[in-house]
């Protein structure tokens, strides 16, 4: 028996039939700073110069390496490491919250060199690609390791986030005991400072702002 003659109008209908455009697999971005490397011998020399300017003798035997491990911590801890940014397609069209808590920050304080440390919850709302979750740590180490202020630090993240990965909504919340409180001045030890930045639905809907900040526990 002969198949029936196609309808044109069905015809007409699959040849209007759109698409979907195909997502990359993976993608991989490598992430480096762009800072000026930390000059050891001009550091060594500096801090040579205040141990003596604070009545200290560099060449005692306490004080004669000094120097050096001054100059390697500071340009350890001003320097992030390298890494792979890897994203997938969200295939799922997974549309809830992605939430890490509780991601170790440390930082220096611009102001007076000496360091701040916490944590910060890091999280978003996928749009077309989800990301490899160590990877929000990561960004966090890219923007902790430099002379900062925890606003700021917290402000680079949001914002890097959504540039490079183009998700619904971003969150970011950073709690942070700062040296320069507890060891001098008002000496406020145990006191934690509390920051945030949201980009996105996370910022212009209620709902999801409210479930972004129960969810890291922090009750904004």
């Amino acid at each position: 028996m002969a198949s029936p003659a196609p309808n044109p109008a069905n015809l007409s209908s699959l040849s209007e039939m759109k698409v979907p455009h195909a997502i990359p697999a993976q993608r991989t971005l490598r992430v480096v700073h762009d800072r000026e490397d930390v000059d050891l011998d001009a550091a060594h020399k500096a801090v040579t110069d205040l141990l003596v300017a604070l009545g200290r003798n560099p060449m005692s035997e306490h004080l004669a390496d000094t120097p050096r491990r001054v100059a390697e911590a500071y340009a350890e801890m001003l320097t992030p490491r390298e890494f792979n940014l890897t994203t997938f397609p969200n295939d799922e069209g997974y549309d809830e919250l992605v939430l890490a808590r509780g991601i170790p920050v440390q930082s220096l304080c611009q102001h007076h060199l000496l360091p701040f440390h916490g944590v910060a919850h890091v999280g978003y709302l996928p749009g077309e690609r989800i990301l490899g979750l160590s990877k929000l740590a990561r960004v966090v180490e890219l923007f902790a390791r430099d002379l900062q202020v925890q606003e700021r630090l917290t402000k680079q993240v949001a914002d890097w986030l959504r540039d490079h990965l183009a998700p619904k909504g971003v969150g970011v919340v950073i709690e942070a005991e700062h040296m320069c409180m507890a060891l001098r001045g008002v000496r406020a030890t145990g006191s934690r400072t509390l920051t945030s930045a949201m980009h996105g639905q996370l910022r212009d809907d209620a709902r999801s702002r409210q479930e972004f900040f129960a969810l890291t526990g922090t009750n904004g």
